[in-house]
């Protein structure tokens, strides 16, 4: 933490009641106490303090609601940007239950969108959805696409932008963190050429749903029912001298079990050729991991930000803090989650996230207890 504050020149320049490294704790706390007022959150966050303090004879007094406004635009948001990359990456090991496929870790992408309060400057740099003519969106959005451990549901790398910058455009560069010996997973809102070829370029296995209006043609049958055939780029790209990749088609199809009129057909696209190794009816049954990104999404948005609006801050850079602070406070939960599962040898989605964020809650104020027994005269200042 202090690393990222020297690095973004936000040290104090005299003593102040509200000092860097605690509004950094305020921020990641805002998304622990989502429903309180920012007082309020300060005041959960140093409660464990207090009885330490009285001893000492001291007292401070929770500064006002101005003062955390303008502290939290002291503070900026490039320290948690990059206390956020300097802290998050996958953690699942080998006997993590449910993260790895054959020795791939499991890995998925896919993007959200959050309201902003309605204020010119949100409006102004994230951009309103479209609505009817002569009408307006009731609020600006911001747009985040994350990359998440399946196994963990640790969100080990985020990009946000303006809405109207698709989910496509930010998850190209969001593939910068994927690596060799990840099987990554996406929807068929990000199936392209494009993506197909960077995440190959990156060394990282891929399996992905393909749009019903794209079509293959079938080059190889093989045993499993799958076939090989080709994905070509764009015409564009064509005449750049871009050659095709060969890639594995799986189709399936899910029937309802009381509707068995109801069918769902499914056709992926994989790296994966070897159908010994992977066989298609194995990968289409692990696919549907994917969905974990949907849990890690309600997690944030239900379970974290349990708010009519989902961001609190009228300002762009403290929108962009304030989300950052939220990835770290999920970050925090699904660590404890993951440890406490390994300790116990347990799958770490078997255990309840609501619940845990609750024996946080009462464990910061014990915690800080506790520090203050062993270190008598700690401070916030």
């Amino acid at each position: 933490m202090e690393q990222a504050i020297a690095t973004n020149k936000s040290n104090e320049q005299r003593n102040r009641s509200l000092p860097a490294h605690l509004v950094v704790g305020l921020v990641i706390a805002m998304s622990l106490w989502s429903r309180d007022s920012m007082r309020d959150v300060l005041k959960n966050l140093v409660d464990g303090l207090s009885v330490g303090w009285v001893k000492v004879g001291k007292y401070w007094r929770v500064p006002c609601k101005s003062a955390i406004t303008q502290a939290r635009q002291r503070l900026g948001a490039g320290v948690m940007s990059q206390l956020f990359h300097q802290l998050v990456r996958p953690m699942a090991t080998g006997e993590t239950i449910g993260a790895f496929l054959n020795g791939l870790r499991i890995v998925v992408i896919d993007g959200t969108c959050f309201d902003l309060p309605d204020s010119d400057e949100n409006a102004r740099v994230f951009g309103r959805p479209g609505s009817r003519p002569g009408t307006q969106a009731a609020f600006p959005k911001v747009r985040l696409v994350i990359l998440v451990e399946a196994g963990t549901h640790i969100i080990f790398d985020a990009l946000m932008c303006p809405y109207r910058i698709g989910e496509r455009v930010r998850a190209l560069k969001l593939l910068r963190s994927v690596t060799s010996g990840m099987l990554l997973m996406w929807d068929r809102g990000l199936h392209s050429y494009a993506m197909v070829h960077a995440t190959v370029s990156q060394g990282c296995d891929y399996l992905g749903r393909i749009p019903a209006n794209v079509k293959f043609i079938t080059e190889k049958s093989l045993p499993d029912g799958s076939y090989l055939s080709s994905i070509y780029p764009s015409g564009k790209l064509r005449k750049k001298g871009c050659q095709p990749i060969i890639v594995r088609v799986i189709e399936y199809t899910i029937e309802h079990p009381d509707y068995p009129e109801e069918k769902v057909i499914y056709r992926l696209i994989t790296s994966l050729l070897d159908i010994q190794q992977f066989p298609a009816e194995l990968l289409a049954r692990e696919y549907h991991q994917r969905w974990e990104v949907e849990n890690t999404i309600d997690e944030l948005k239900i379970h974290l930000l349990g708010r009519k609006t989902h961001v609190r801050s009228q300002k762009p850079r403290e929108v962009v803090q304030e989300i950052y602070g939220w990835l770290l406070g999920h970050w925090s939960v699904r660590v404890l989650m993951f440890q406490a599962a390994t300790a116990a040898g347990v799958a770490p989605l078997r255990l309840s996230f609501t619940g845990t964020l609750r024996v946080i809650r009462r464990a910061i104020p014990k915690f800080q207890h506790l520090q203050q027994e062993e270190l008598p005269f700690f401070s916030i200042g």
